[in-house]
């Protein structure tokens, strides 16, 4: 449901690449589905200044680039509620972004609701809430935090305190866009709305859990950040990490939105700390060393592959397999379950048996399971139901970033993670900082990364490629 109150989102950031790539697009498409509420301005900051006509084509530019054909349609009346002004800063006094918001809130009326967005890099995080607090600027907003919120244990609990030191915990939005995609909370609802899948839902009945992210794309547009950055804190310990624990949770509670965000957490907190040495292959595609702004020496992980070890008595001895990688085989993002089997049936092979939740696009559903091969004779054979979720009626879901965008804008964090979370998992992640951190073995470009990674995934093997 929309939100009624006057808005102001301040986006920081508003000519980067992330406001462009996603933000922009996100809002255009709030914007088209009468999702924003009528009285509001999107307020773009930056430290060049520019023209509020400038913000206006920059926007449009970003959304035929990056948008779809309906946040295109949103685009014209976007363009009504802009505003562009510079960012506060923690050594300027001349601040033009008081003036503004002041300018904003008697140009709206009533109580308005005010949300900053910093689509910033994240070494500007702790400087701009720092800001944000010298001006005054703190109570009552909502507040957005972009990934990496931190890059190591140590470095999360310093930002986390600065951020704490500005504002109350139910103001802070730390966005990790995994959580908002449809198909990624089809997760609890496949299993609690269905005792089909819940009733299997537990070491007893899985062999293997697998979430396997592998991407064909090139790292050449930002090769500067992502050397400075790698496969495993770009992507294990946020996003494959938090779909790790929607599939590891337990039951909760309450079956309503803020039990299910509790129990999410509460199951990371159980997330054994990597192995370096066993547990985990680190990867480097072959002529990586050779881009642009790549050091000839770089040791930079372009894929990951982890085993990781939940210790709740409902998946003790069961394996979570966290993979993921650059200019790999294919393009995926898809969590299985490995179902356990007997060896034979009636002298023939049984198997394999998958559960398989596609999170790309709008989300498919795939059981794979044992059947009678037709014909006269009892042999066996391996089917597949499929039900793609796009075919689920009435309905039209959302685009990740806006979905969550929608979430600010009504105060619900439910799918947002909380510091609490975070810390558990920088706890579980930290061991991959330190001097075991693996040597990254090359891979050939188009593959599916080191073969080192397959023995990770023995006796079953990887699903996905196999």
């Amino acid at each position: 449901m929309a939100s009624t109150e006057p808005l102001i989102f301040v986006l920081h950031g508003a000519r980067g690449d992330l406001a462009r790539r996603m933000v922009l697009p996100a809002l255009a498409t709030l914007q088209r589905r009468h999702l924003l509420p009528e009285r509001w301005a999107l307020l773009g900051t930056g430290r060049s200044p520019i023209s509020s006509q400038e913000f206006d084509e920059l926007l449009r530019d970003a959304v035929r680039e990056f948008g779809d054909d309906e946040a295109a349609e949103g685009v014209p009346e976007l363009t009504e509620h802009t505003a562009y002004c510079g960012d506060v800063s923690e050594d300027d006094s001349a601040d033009e972004l008081p003036g503004e918001l002041d300018r904003l809130r008697a140009k709206l009326g009533g109580d308005v609701t005010v949300i900053h967005y910093l689509a910033v890099p994240p070494s500007s995080f702790a400087p701009i809430t720092r800001a944000l607090k010298k001006a005054g600027l703190t109570d009552g907003i909502r507040i957005v935090y972009e990934k990496p919120y931190g890059t190591s244990l140590e470095t999360f609990r310093e930002l986390d305190a600065t951020v704490h030191d500005a504002f109350d915990e139910e103001q802070v939005f730390r966005i990790d866009h995994f959580l908002g995609k449809e198909a990624t909370q089809n997760l609890h609802v496949l299993r609690f709305a269905n005792e089909l899948f819940g009733g299997i839902w537990n070491r007893q009945h899985v062999a293997q859990v697998q979430i396997d992210v592998p991407e064909t794309l090139d790292v050449a547009q930002r090769a500067e950040f992502y050397d400075a950055t790698g496969a495993a804190l770009d992507m294990l310990v946020t996003h494959l990490f938090q779909v790790a624990a929607e599939v590891a949770m337990e039951p909760p509670r309450r079956l309503d939105a803020a039990n299910l965000g509790t129990a999410r957490e509460d199951v990371i907190a159980h997330f054994r700390p990597l192995d370096p040495t066993n547990d985990v292959v680190l990867g480097q595609f072959d002529g990586y060393r050779d881009i642009d702004g790549v050091p000839d020496d770089s040791t930079t992980d372009t894929f990951v592959a982890a085993r990781l070890w939940v210790d709740t008595e409902r998946w003790r001895d069961v394996p979570f397999l966290l993979r993921t990688g650059k200019r790999m085989a294919a393009s995926a993002q898809q969590v299985t379950l490995v179902l356990r089997t007997p060896d034979e049936l009636f002298g023939s092979p049984v198997g394999p048996n998958h559960v398989i939740v596609s999170l790309a696009g709008s989300g498919e559903l795939k059981v794979t399971t044992t059947v009678k091969r037709p014909g006269a004779f009892l042999e066996l054979a391996t089917g597949t139901a499929d039900l793609a979720l796009s075919d689920v009626e009435p309905g039209q879901s959302l685009p990740p970033y806006a979905g969550l965008l929608e979430d600010v804008l009504v105060g619900d964090r439910t799918l947002f993670t909380t510091s609490a979370g975070l810390e558990s998992a920088w706890i579980a992640f930290d061991p991959l900082l330190g001097a075991d951190r693996p040597t990254p073995e090359p891979y050939a470009v188009g593959s599916w990364g080191p073969e080192a990674a397959d023995r990770l995934a023995e006796p079953h093997g990887w699903v996905l490629g196999d």
